[in-house]
Order: C-alpha cells, then structure tokens, then sequence
C-alpha cells in the first residue's frame, strides 16, 4: 500500500514548481493525470522549445530522463473545446486535486476555476501555485525564481562580502517555496476534508513560500533593526569556522564548525590548538582564515575530509554533481537510483526524500510520451471508441 493510493490528483502544470509538487504527490501513490495542450507548440510555447539545454529537457515531458513526470499518465485536452471542457468536468467528478499554474484569472476564463469546478465535486481541492499569489498588488507581474527570491529578500542576503548576489539556482522560489510548499498544502487540505468533508483553495505563492523559510533571518531583523550584510552573518560566511575553503587539488571542503567542541576539535586537527580561544575573537578571525586556507593547500580535498572526520568535526567535500552520483551514503540512503525505462533501458534518477516506514513511495511508472493515456482515461471515464475518435477528429483531444 502506498500513502496517498486512491487520491486522484489533474496536473495543469508546466515548469518547475507544479510538475515537482505533483512528483511528490505521485512518490508517494497519487494517480496524476497530466493534462497537456494538444498540437505541436506554438507563440511562447514555440518560443521556449530553442532555449537552453535544461529548459527542452522540462519541455521534452516524455522523456525518460525529466524524473518531475515520473508516476503520472498523460492525456492531450484542449480546453478551449467545450467538448474537452466536458471531459475535463467528468474528470474532475471524481478527482481529488487539482494542480495548476497559471496567471489568475486565466483559470476563471478557461471555466475550469475553483468555484466551478467546487460546484461539480464540492470535495475538490484546487492548488494554484504563482509567483506572487492570487491578490496583492504584484499577482498578476511575470516572473521567474530570480525574481521571486529578490523580492522575498532571500537573494540579497547570499553571496560573498562586497559582491555580487550569489544566485542559488532556482532552488529556493521554484521547488522549495512553489513545489514543496504546495505539496505540504494540498496534504493539509486533504487532511482538512477528512474532517470537513469539503475541499478549499489553496493558494500558494512562491514569494510568500521564500519569505516564511526566512522566518530565522527575518526575526533577528525585526529584533535588532539591523539588515544584514551579506556574506556578512555567522551562516553567510563571516566566520572561518563556518566557511568553504579551497585545498590542493582545486576541490573545495565546507566547515560547519559552529560549536565550540567542533572548533576546538578543528584547531587540533590542524595543528593550532593555540586557537581554540578565540573562535568568537573577531580580532583573530583574519589570522584562522589565513591559516586554514594555507593549510588546506598542503593536502587534496579528499585527504583532508578524511582527516577531518576521523575526529567530531563538521566537515564535507563540497561535490560537483558527477561526484553526487557516486557518493555511497546517497546511494545508500537510494537517493541516487537506477530504473529501468522500456525503451533506453537503465535510467538513473534521484529517488524519494520521504521516507515512511509503512507505506513508502516507489517509482512505478516512468515519464510518460505526451498525451500517451488519452483513450485510456477517458475510457475509464465512460467514454466510447467511437467518441474518442471524434473528440481527436475535431480537435478537442489528442
């Protein structure tokens, strides 16, 4: 048994943020059905399919290596049709989620918006997931991860002093503050109707999402008044003790060693026991980040991580992602699997994060072709052969 089996979830979404929360949902049992757009791109959509490398690849939504659609079915919809409007209704009679990403308003237009689709299946939990949220002066502003965290203050506060903003690819807004955060509140709704027995909105916006993983940050703010600078502050790279730090090979290796017994185990390690004191003595921090950083030269990354570990320090080898795929603990923990596809063979693919110890997720379906269950899902929704094959002559299904 798995967690979420006999949740039925429809998936509007395109980039990032959706398709990665309908993932999650998916891991962990729901059956996702994946509306697509049927016919060959065109305007924007055309647009985008030049671009770079990792947008065809979130383009290409087949393809067995884009692990954000493993575990769903897909079906081709024109929602411009009234016809696949109605079968979209029909869907939605019996499902429990819907996911979608779209500007506001454009849901309402396309009739197929929370206060519709709530009068059909008043059980029904609509997630929309936007940059700026359904209301507010910004709601209907484009954007993309980098503008999202810009304004959540996330990305004016990582980086290096008297440098440039680092920009932690589209990490914070997309997956954690968009796909996660949606996850999390489609869970909450769900568990809301078992005791309700109606379904809601919910509103997620990837903003918002930012600014409450800044609730740390944000309230020695609001205590002291004092914004930080960044590269400024004792996780941002102020201390020696708390930093990464080039070795011999070229590598890097990232020190946490924030509590004093860390430190004072570090300084050991190192040969300057002489400043165990003085891991808190600003006036000594340039003479440990000059010594570290010397020391560090003698020796390759790995070398070091070894040393270090071999005493209680909070040290590891900063990897670049070909070093990911081999690392035993991420393999262990299966993290990093093999799958096998009915067409390329073995794929590897990140595995699941959660992990429930009586009903786990699993990956039982790799990324499906674009619009592969069309006939199969409306099927199953009463659908004959013959109407299929009408709906796709005028251009309502795919």
């Amino acid at each position: 048994m798995l967690a979420l089996e006999g949740i039925k979830v429809i998936d509007l979404t395109r980039l990032a943020p959706g398709p990665y929360c309908t993932m999650i949902l998916a891991d962990l049992g729901a059956d996702v059905i994946k509306v697509e757009e049927p016919g060959p791109p065109t305007g924007r959509r055309a647009e985008q399919a030049g671009q770079a490398p990792e947008m065809n690849l979130l383009m290409d939504q087949g393809s067995p290596f884009n692990v954000l659609n493993r575990n769903k079915r897909s079906i081709g919809l024109n929602l411009k049709h009234e016809d696949a409007r109605e079968a979209f209704y029909k869907l939605a009679e019996t499902a429990d989620v819907v996911v979608e990403e779209f500007r506001p308003g454009v849901s309402k237009r396309l009739g197929i918006d929370y206060q519709t689709l709530s009068g059909i299946n008043p059980k029904i939990i609509c997630c929309a997931i936007t940059g700026y949220g359904q209301d507010g002066p910004y709601r209907d502003l484009a954007g993309h991860d980098i503008n999202y965290i810009s304004t959540a203050g996330a990305l004016g506060a990582i980086g290096e002093k008297d440098g440039k903003p680092a920009i932690p690819l589209n990490l914070l807004g997309d997956f954690a503050g968009g796909g996660m955060q949606g996850a999390i509140g489609i869970l909450a709704a769900l568990m809301a109707r078992e005791r309700t027995g109606r379904g809601q909105f919910v509103d997620i916006a990837m903003t918002d999402g930012v600014v409450s993983m800044l609730s740390s940050a944000l309230s020695g703010y609001f205590l002291t008044g004092e914004v930080p600078e960044r590269g400024a502050t004792f996780l941002s790279g102020r201390f020696p003790q708390y930093n990464t730090y080039r070795c011999g090979d070229g590598k890097y290796l990232s020190l946490g060693s924030l509590e004093p017994w860390f430190f004072a185990n570090l300084c050991r390690a190192v040969g300057r026991e002489d400043l165990v004191p003085h891991a808190w003595d600003e006036s000594h921090h340039q003479e440990i980040f000059d010594y570290l950083t010397g020391v560090f030269q003698t020796k390759s990354r790995d070398e070091w991580v070894d040393i270090l570990r071999q005493t209680d320090i909070c040290v590891a080898p900063v990897y670049q992602f070909d070093e990911v795929e081999r690392d035993p603990h991420l393999i262990h923990r299966q993290m990093i699997v093999e799958v096998e596809h009915p067409e390329v063979g073995k794929v590897k693919q990140t595995g699941i994060s959660i992990k429930l110890s009586e009903t786990p997720g699993g990956i039982r379906r790799p990324p499906p072709r674009r619009c592969q269950h069309t006939d199969e899902v409306l099927r199953g929704l009463g659908y004959t052969v013959a109407e299929i094959e009408r709906l796709r002559r005028e251009g309502a299904v795919l």
